[in-house]
């Protein structure tokens, strides 16, 4: 969902999507954020429960009104969000929380990035999911990446991040590129190295002032996401330096700086937004929630002139995506779980879908109209539900590591130096692999 450098998610805004409307959505009420949890354990006098839903970022189920239809089904439990702008300020808030039981929200978020270091080191501390819900409807490597060794569930699985390709029409048109976005697909259909090649036709004909991609580092990170072997290996050994998904986008990034086909903009940075702002940027690397992104910072100016097509290569990447968890030290722990599994239920996942545009992790949601069904008018009327489907299909099951994040942001950090200050490739991979070094251990 959200996505900070660690794969956080951040703050979106919904892009509007062409689907069916849900039959409950006259009950759907505006609910509200607060940092109260009503009495000492969320009960009133009455037997009244107010549960606290601990997240970061835009989850969407308040913009999908689910708290409020919630509570219409439920009159006895209120449900109350508090929500921390950044995930990066919210996962250490949630480490202290935990090691000393105060604070805690009845239901807290966790971010794929911090999963496999949350259950290896936090899982006793979060009720076993397991017993609740069906975790085959889920897409397969999902709950598996919230599984203990010993079977326990720790998360529920919320939304992925299956990668698309988002592409400016007109600015391929007067690059002599093709426009149609099954003819773009098909251009890129070798991989990220076709994408490459793409970028250099572009670059001989591209309008003035604009650049192919807006990120090197974007483009490294859908590389290694679309790989099965990444930082860790299963036995939980860092081995960065020897993977070849690191080496191929380490090398491709390198590449994309040197030939100049990016802008060298780290995403969503204020420069970044003032590029899709301005109409620099050609190409964005698109995991299901960039259209949001995309759609709120290039504006109206630029609406039918985005399309989006297939990632490069025959395997998607997944960037992003998160799962509630219920921590066991809270008041209501039943009731929680009770929720949690309402929220990630198909309907439900499928109206945050309409909301907010970021796309289920349960596959029971795929068939339902307002996902099979939905189309980005922003993006050509692209057909954003079949395609991420599709990209879901293929996404590999991924091994992630305690420290995925760091060794993400920093192998970037030095990706964006080559791309802003020509540093060379040798000296960059030196200064990461120091860094990242130090950092893990």
């Amino acid at each position: 969902m959200r996505i900070t450098p660690t794969g956080g998610r951040r703050g979106r805004r919904a892009a509007a999507l062409t689907t069916t409307v849900l039959a409950a959505s006259a009950l759907l009420l505006t609910a509200c954020s607060s940092n109260d949890n009503g009495g000492s354990d969320g009960t009133d006098a009455n037997g009244n429960i107010t549960l606290k839903v601990a997240d970061f970022g835009q989850f969407g189920y308040k913009e999908a009104g689910l708290f409020a239809k919630y509570h219409q089904l439920h009159p006895n439990i209120t449900v109350k969000e508090d929500t921390t702008a950044n995930e990066q300020d919210y996962y250490p808030k949630l480490l202290q929380q935990l090691n000393t039981g105060s604070g805690l929200g009845d239901v807290t978020g966790i971010e794929v990035g911090r999963i496999t270091e949350v259950v290896n080191t936090q899982a006793d501390k979060f009720a076993d999911l397991s017993k609740s819900i069906n975790v085959s409807d889920w897409v397969s490597w999902k709950e598996k990446q919230a599984t203990t060794k010993d079977g326990a569930v720790i998360g529920a699985g919320t939304d992925i991040g299956p990668m698309s390709l988002c592409y400016r029409t007109d600015l391929f048109k007067k690059a002599g590129l093709p426009t149609d976005r099954e003819a773009v697909a098909k251009a890129v259909a070798g991989g990220w190295e076709d994408y490459i090649k793409l970028g250099e036709k572009y670059k001989k004909s591209a309008p003035s002032g604009t650049y192919f991609m807006d990120s090197a580092s974007a483009m490294y990170n859908a590389v290694v996401s679309s790989s099965p072997k990444q930082y860790y290996d299963a036995d939980g050994k860092a081995v960065y330096k020897d993977s070849a998904s690191v080496k191929q986008g380490w090398n491709l990034a390198a590449e994309a700086a040197s030939k100049k086909l990016s802008q060298g903009l780290p995403q969503f940075t204020d420069a970044w937004t003032a590029a899709l702002r301005k109409g620099s940027v050609a190409t964005v690397a698109c995991p299901a929630w960039m259209a949001a992104q995309i759609s709120t910072n290039a504006g109206d100016a630029y609406k039918g002139k985005w399309d989006i097509a297939h990632a490069p290569g025959s395997t998607a990447a997944n960037w992003g995506g998160s799962f509630l968890a219920v921590p066991k030290r809270g008041k209501h722990v039943k009731e929680a779980t009770d929720l949690v599994k309402w929220l990630t239920a198909p309907e439900q996942q499928a109206a945050v879908f309409k909301a907010v545009g970021v796309f289920p992790s349960n596959k029971g949601a795929y068939e339902l109209a307002d996902v099979k069904n939905a189309k980005l008018p922003y993006f050509n009327d692209a057909p954003i539900g079949q395609i991420y489907a599709d990209e879901a299909k293929s996404i590999p099951e991924a091994v992630l590591g305690a420290k995925d994040g760091v060794i993400k942001d920093t192998i970037s950090t030095q990706i964006n130096n080559m791309e802003q200050r020509g540093t060379k490739p040798a000296d960059a991979w030196k200064a990461a692999t120091e860094t990242i070094d130090k950092a893990i251990g």
